[in-house]
């Protein structure tokens, strides 16, 4: 009876230290909207506040998806809570960057979580950043 009650216990302690250690991973859902074309791939840089956000090589996790018209869906799993911001990128020509102009202005739709936008170049990680405390999906509108 002593060996079941211990082996109970065990199995208690086992199955709510599991539930709380899955509860503090989350997943984010990135859903990018308003692509005018199925060419190419939609790249996913999720970055937080110590990687250089936005350039693409230096994010915390990146993937590129096949894309279709009007939007793509990505999602980035067990993830810690944290503060993150993503930048997204409609790569047509699946060169595996953001293609500019002469005076560098970008020449492929892109976007930022929170929809932020620059002036001039691309916003901060404050004005892009997310807070994830619990499965979050956001939607980035690219143009």
């Amino acid at each position: 009876m002593k060996s079941l009650s211990i082996f109970l216990l065990f199995g208690l302690v086992s199955f709510t230290s599991g539930k709380r250690s899955h509860s503090t991973r989350n997943d984010l859902t990135v859903t990018v909207t308003n692509i005018q074309n199925s060419k190419g791939k939609i790249s996913f840089g999720l970055f937080r506040k110590e990687d250089s956000f936005p350039i693409k090589g230096k994010q915390f996790k990146g993937v590129f998806v096949e894309t279709t018209k009007s939007k793509t869906k990505y999602t980035f799993l067990d993830l810690d809570k944290n503060d993150y911001a993503v930048a997204v990128f409609h790569d047509e020509n699946n060169n595996g960057i953001l293609d500019k102009n002469l005076v560098g202005a970008p020449t492929e739709a892109y976007g930022f979580s929170r929809n932020a936008r620059g002036m001039f170049s691309a916003p901060s990680f404050e004005e892009a950043k997310i807070t994830l405390n619990d499965n979050k999906s956001i939607e980035i509108w690219i143009k």
